[in-house]
């Protein structure tokens, strides 16, 4: 966790001496840029906060986390913007969320119909809350696909051809599917990732815990991204990076090889930190910190659950900024 006080900005500092860096990619799409942060990644560095709950129509807890961002603007003939922000309460109900905008930047509009899947969807489902949507783009398909969850232990899937209509398809993760003593499985994220050695096209990374109450990364593998394969070890231990928790996975490529990025929870510093899997997810190599979260608002020591874009070449970092179930949706740019 940064302290402002203690001397010069790690990111400015880095910034003004980092000569231009290789191409990255995020999401399939690569750009250029300086590069500071470890594993050759833009240095982010904070710029505004995008969503506070207090502002929002719906806000039936006071509090949202796990944004997700998405360019909608060429696989959609009348985008409500060029972007669709997916984000949720957690708290009972929950209730998954859309703002949407024209930039990476903001503004972005709140929906008015939130939420756009609420946690009771008959026949299907009525569970407590729902909550840390992940939208993955199906261009086979021409269909935008949703992983959220409710209740912890459950993981499910909806199907969308515009992003805000969605039809409920299946549960993909449960603690059923995990090793005995397996309490939560959730806050998952879907990447598109060729692992021809396991005949899979997805990779999922996700939150688990246990009996011992000490959350680590999960991780599976698909051919469809419908039916599942996971790991029955976590790809990344709390333990690894001196933490009680840590959770928010995103996976990141860049020269051939796999990265994750995940957050710390508040207790063990509260910052976003990468480990590199590689190309094949048989590596376990710590790089340290990713993003220094600051201990001044919005981020009060805390910075999880990162998504990343780019807008016109520039990289931005969409997260929750903030004490868990105290935060806001921030912006930060690369």
């Amino acid at each position: 966790m940064h302290e402002p006080q203690s001397g010069p900005d790690r990111r400015m500092f880095l910034r003004a001496t980092a000569l231009s860096g290789a191409a990255l990619t995020f999401g399939g799409l690569a750009t250029s840029s300086a590069s500071a942060a470890p594993g050759g990644f833009p240095d982010y560095a904070y710029v505004r906060t995008l969503l506070t709950p207090s502002k929002l129509k719906y806000n039936p807890t006071g509090e949202i986390i796990f944004p997700t961002i998405r360019g909608v603007y060429d696989k959609l003939s009348s985008p409500l913007g060029r972007y669709y922000l997916y984000y949720a309460p957690h708290d009972a109900p929950g209730g998954i969320c859309l703002a949407y905008g024209n930039s990476l930047e903001g503004p972005f509009t709140e929906y008015p119909s939130n939420p756009i899947v609420a946690n009771k969807w008959d026949p299907h489902y009525s569970v407590s809350h729902v909550s840390s949507p992940h939208v993955l783009w199906m261009a086979d398909v021409k269909e935008f696909w949703l992983y959220f969850h409710g209740e912890n232990t459950t993981t499910r899937l909806a199907r969308s051809k515009d992003g805000i209509h969605f039809t409920y398809d299946k549960v993909v993760l449960s603690t059923s599917m995990m090793p005995a003593g397996t309490t939560e499985t959730s806050y998952a994220r879907v990447f598109r990732y060729d692992l021809p050695a396991r005949g899979a096209h997805y990779v999922m990374l996700f939150m688990i815990n246990n009996t011992t109450d000490h959350r680590d990364i999960g991780w599976g593998w698909s051919a469809d991204g419908r039916n599942w394969t996971f790991a029955q070890t976590p790809l990344v231990r709390h333990s690894d990076v001196g933490a009680v928790n840590v959770g928010g996975p995103h996976l990141l490529t860049r020269n051939g090889s796999a990265f994750v990025v995940y957050n710390k929870d508040k207790s063990s510093g509260g910052d976003l930190m990468i480990t590199e899997v590689g190309k094949d997810f048989s590596l376990r190599k710590h790089l340290g910190v990713f993003y220094d979260s600051h201990s001044s608002a919005p981020e009060n020591g805390r910075a999880a659950a990162p998504s990343f874009g780019t807008d016109k070449g520039v990289p931005y970092m969409i997260y929750e900024a903030g004490e868990r179930l105290a935060g806001s949706i921030a912006m930060a740019r690369g």
